[in-house]
């Protein structure tokens, strides 16, 4: 199996888009790059299923909602090993830190954080933790259902600027990967819509909507900056997506 063969959607697949999303110890049989993008939404369902599995433990032994939020927050973190919440920061800097894209770009590859990356991470984090909150708050399996739901359509918006965005740099992380095609792109956001509609019913046409103009708006904003798509982009859509849709459920 070669990277990029685009011939079939290979049940491996998932365990490609775990081993490259999460921490979880799952042995990729191939390397099929893009191809296999059509996964990242499932393996989404898969974190997003531990983690608010995580949060509904600890209300089950009586620990407060604010709590519950912590907990599931936390396990995102470690398994994902938090590395699209490393993407958000990378772009705030580079983005808002560059003059030019050449600047922007490099900035996004210096290790060290800025100051527009700790304001954005802790923002994120921020606004995460409140929408647990409330959504512990109200049902921990509203809360539960909400996570997975919520972690599959975000990590649906990334196979879509993969395909849609050019390599704005050359190597890195989403270079390696490689694009999708249309054809997988669609097959991971209709996985992604039909987990929206079956675990949030009431709230999932405006979770998606809201999901797609998150989705358009960081696409613009990373081409205009920096002419194209990188892999801390595709972390911090995906942290904008996932917060986005959350405030669509709460609301």
């Amino acid at each position: 199996m070669t990277k990029n063969d685009t011939s079939r959607f290979d049940p491996a697949d998932i365990a490609e888009a775990l081993t490259l999303l999460s921490r979880l110890p799952v042995a990729a049989r191939g390397t099929r790059g893009g191809a296999a993008a059509w996964a990242y939404p499932v393996a989404g369902l898969v974190i997003g299923g531990i983690a608010g599995l995580a949060g509904c433990l600890a209300t089950y032994f009586g620990l407060p909602a604010a709590i519950a939020a912590v907990v599931a927050l936390t396990c995102q973190v470690v398994i994902t090993g938090a590395m699209h919440e490393d993407g958000l920061a990378d772009s705030a800097d580079g983005l808002w830190g560059g003059w030019d894209r050449a600047r922007r770009l490099e900035i996004m590859k210096d290790s060290r954080i800025g100051a527009y990356g700790v304001i954005a991470l802790c923002l994120s984090l921020l606004c995460r933790w409140a929408l647990l909150w409330l959504l512990f708050e109200a049902s921990a399996g509203g809360a539960l259902a909400a996570i997975i739901a919520t972690a599959a359509l975000s990590r649906a918006a990334i196979p879509v600027l993969m395909w849609r965005l050019p390599q704005a740099r050359a190597d890195g992380l989403s270079h390696s990967v490689g694009a999708p095609d249309g054809q997988t792109v669609l097959t991971g956001l209709a996985l992604a819509a039909i987990a929206a509609f079956i675990l949030i019913w009431g709230s999932a046409l405006s979770a998606i909507l809201l999901a797609a103009l998150v989705t358009l708006g960081a696409g613009r904003i990373a081409r205009a900056k920096i002419g194209g798509q990188t892999g801390d982009i595709l972390g911090a859509a995906q942290q904008l997506v996932e917060i986005a849709v959350l405030m669509a459920i709460v609301a």
